[in-house]
């Protein structure tokens, strides 16, 4: 599996950062990746919903640690590529 395309949507909140779709082997696209600011970092959050009992559940999301690492260091990449030009 390839990310093939990362779009970033920019938010102008305080915790919330932007908004990514990605794209996999050019076939199948992810919608409503988040970039979080937490406490101490940037993390990436995966697409969720609120369940009834006010839980959040993610909807996709990789499986294996080493894919996570993968796609959060590609979808970092970008955020930083686009900040870096809006600048």
């Amino acid at each position: 599996m390839n990310i093939t395309d990362v779009k970033i949507y920019p938010m102008d909140e305080d915790k919330l950062k932007a908004f990514v779709s990605i794209v996999l082997d050019d076939e199948f696209i992810i919608n409503d990746i988040k970039i979080i600011q937490g406490s101490e970092r940037l993390f990436v959050s995966m697409p969720s919903k609120k369940r009834k009992d006010g839980n959040f559940k993610d909807i996709a999301h990789p499986i294996r640690k080493e894919t996570r690492e993968e796609m959060e260091n590609i979808i970092f990449a970008a955020y930083e590529s686009k900040r870096d030009v809006a600048v």
